[in-house]
């Protein structure tokens, strides 16, 4: 026997209440509210809890939890589902489509903890099947991967979800020989209604129907986010298999899905607020940043007046003011967020730090906790302020199982920063040990390769110059924090004082036309910088500041002297190509003007600025696979790919 609507109606406004929980950090309060019900909402809300803490706080023993909670969540909404299509219909909505909605999810959820455990898996299995690696192994013949073509879609078209009312019958669904699933309705090749340039759809009645359009909206906009998210040889794979995607659809379902009160539009406004961030810090060039701002702060605002305490908004908050150039304002807002005073919830937290067996019972409010303090090292590291940077890396050591290693790396560059090179080096002396245990735990992590093969080339460096190995922290002149690169948006009083810092580094520099004095200095050898590597290492940094400054001429001849070198480092070439990219795209916009209508005489203009950034992004790209971490700058690729095709959209119209 199906559950009665107006039961139906009523597990979903009750389980929402524990979402509204979870999103304010009263956890225990939420656990309650979802244990107080045995319906598919309930536990969907009992899942979503560990998966979170899962995925947020990167504890990858709690997937087993989260694996069975959805497991059990999905048989659950299968179950009632069946009962209750056979209802009559009285809505606009076939009968049993909130159910439909909730399987979905917990398929969705599902898949993304079975992949975090497969990645686990393989790699464990891998690093035993294989320990020395699969070089020594034959292989087929290769070949090459599949191109990766800019997605020119339309993104009005990308809106062509069936208007509200909906008709059973429209649209007209392609047969299929097997069972049609929930998302193919928005992802058929079937004929698709006209829909008015200024819809006026139906608001939802009712929390079933807020569900099921919020959910629909989430679900379809995060499948086709992470497959659109994927590496360029992955996604052809993929989409071989059936998966295709349409990033900009994707986005405008998830800002749907936003706009709505159901839990699902918190869930939404995550996935926009993450992917927005990603985008202005990575990406380097933004097609309508104007845009992406506005939506980023809309959402913020509205969950921020919705949940208070919650530490989500606080720290989408930050972000927003650290992208926007007010990092100082950025840091104010996430050490207050992490004040003991803001919420007995961080009182709770707090006290977790020296306690691992409640760290393990009390966990989720402890990830986001997590995310303030990753964040606030991040933002206090960009400022130049690395010793609070530092402890803010070695906190995240006592409340983070992920690599220890890179954390104490990254403090150690901070120190070396500020010249405390015999603190640096202890940090440093703890590196490979932290690496090894986490390679006996199977995983060794694309970071922590390129950690040490930096450890090893100071090493060689250090005995070149005749010194003591074991004290190479002294050798290192440029801070081995700084490679990550976080200096897209960082004030012009701290670009310049990363320049005055560079340049006072030997061997003397000369820049033809620079605007920078040079200081003397010695040119008794050895210099500072002796190798290739970290003279293009300082080229890339003073390229990247200068583009900072809208220097547009100095920095592309520091990133040309980088292209130019022969490194060791490929990855040094990649970065110098990509941001040779985004100055062309950069300068283009200084010179016309960022409008939104670009006249016909800055066309041409933009015609060559486009080609020749894409030209110089397929460069990067045959480079990047052999690089260290080629995962991170692959994506930063593809992000910024996808912003050139929107302009070329915007000034264009294709």
């Amino acid at each position: 026997m199906s559950t009665p609507v107006a039961s139906r109606s009523d597990n979903i406004v009750h389980a929402n209440i524990g979402f509204d929980h979870v999103f304010s950090n009263d956890l225990e309060a939420a656990k309650e509210q979802f244990a107080s019900g045995d319906s598919a909402p309930h536990l969907m809300g009992l899942g979503c809890i560990v998966f979170l803490q899962a995925a947020l706080g990167m504890e990858v023993d709690l997937i087993n939890e989260a694996n069975r909670l959805l497991t059990l969540t999905e048989a659950k909404a299968r179950k009632e589902y069946k009962s209750a299509k056979t209802a009559v219909q009285t809505r606009r909505f076939p009968p049993g489509l909130d159910f439909e909605v909730l399987q979905a999810d917990s398929m969705l959820l599902l898949g993304l903890v079975q992949a975090l455990s497969a990645h686990s898996k393989f790699t464990k299995i891998y690093n035993t099947a294989f320990p020395d690696g699969v070089n020594n192994y034959a292989t087929p013949s290769s070949s090459p991967g599949p191109s990766r073509k800019p997605s020119n879609s339309d993104i009005n078209r990308s809106m062509s979800l069936p208007p509200l009312p909906i008709s059973v019958s429209t649209p007209t669904l392609v047969p299929l020989p097997t069972r049609v699933g929930f998302f193919s309705r928005w992802n058929s090749s079937s004929k698709v209604p006209s829909v008015s340039s200024t819809p006026t759809p139906m608001e939802p009645d009712g929390p079933i129907e807020e569900l099921i359009i919020a959910g629909a909206a989430f679900g379809y906009g995060l499948f086709n986010l992470v497959i659109s998210l994927l590496p360029p040889k992955i996604r052809g794979v993929v989409g071989f298999l059936g998966f295709k995607s349409d990033r900009q659809l994707a986005l405008r379902a998830l800002a749907v899905a936003a706009t709505k009160n159901d839990a699902h539009a918190v869930f939404a406004g995550l996935t926009l607020m993450t992917y927005h961030g990603a985008v202005l810090l990575l990406s380097g060039y933004q097609a309508d940043e104007a845009h992406i701002f506005r939506q980023y702060k809309a959402i913020v605002n509205k969950l921020q007046n919705k949940y208070p305490l919650g530490s989500l908004w606080i720290l989408n908050n930050a972000k927003i003011l650290s992208l926007s150039g007010d990092s100082d304002g950025a840091i104010a807002i996430l050490k207050a967020g992490l004040s003991p005073q803001r919420s007995h919830n961080f009182r709770q937290a707090d006290a977790l730090v020296n306690n691992v067996i409640l760290r393990k019972e009390v966990h989720l409010i402890y990830s986001f906790i997590l995310q303030l303090v990753f964040e606030l090292a991040w933002t206090l590291f960009s400022q130049r302020k690395y010793e609070e940077a530092a402890q803010m890396f070695l906190k995240m050591t006592e409340i983070n199982t992920w690599s220890h290693a890179t954390y104490y790396y990254l403090a150690a560059g901070c120190l070396i920063s500020i010249g405390d090179h015999k603190k640096g080096q202890e940090l440093l002396d703890q590196v490979p040990c932290l690496m090894e245990k986490r390679k006996l735990a199977g995983r060794e992590l694309p970071t922590e390769i390129l950690i040490k093969n930096r450890i090893a080339f100071y090493k060689a460096k250090q005995l070149r110059r005749k010194g003591l190995e074991n004290q190479y922290a002294q050798c290192i002149h440029l801070s081995i924090a700084e490679v990550w690169n976080v200096h897209h948006r960082i004030s012009a009083e701290t670009a310049e004082a990363h320049i005055r810092t560079w340049i006072s580094v030997s061997p003397q520099m000369t820049i033809e036309g620079s605007h920078i004095h040079f200081p003397s200095l010695s040119s008794k050898e050895p210099y500072d910088l002796d190798t290739a590597d970290e003279l293009a290492l300082r080229s890339l940094l003073l390229g990247v500041v200068h583009k900072s400054l809208n220097r547009f001429n100095e920095a592309r001849t520091f990133l040309m002297d980088v292209v130019q070198q022969n490194v060791e480092s490929k990855w040094y070439k990649v970065l110098a190509l990509f941001e040779m990219a985004v100055i062309r795209l950069r300068e283009t916009d200084y010179n016309t003007g960022e409008k939104s209508v670009v006249n016909d005489s800055h066309k041409d203009l933009w015609d060559s600025a486009l080609k020749d950034a894409v030209d110089l992004l397929n460069r990067a790209a045959e480079i990047s696979a052999t690089t260290e971490v080629s995962s991170r700058i692959e994506s930063r690729i593809s992000m910024l790919r996808d912003e050139i095709a929107l302009k070329r959209q915007r000034v264009f119209g294709i």
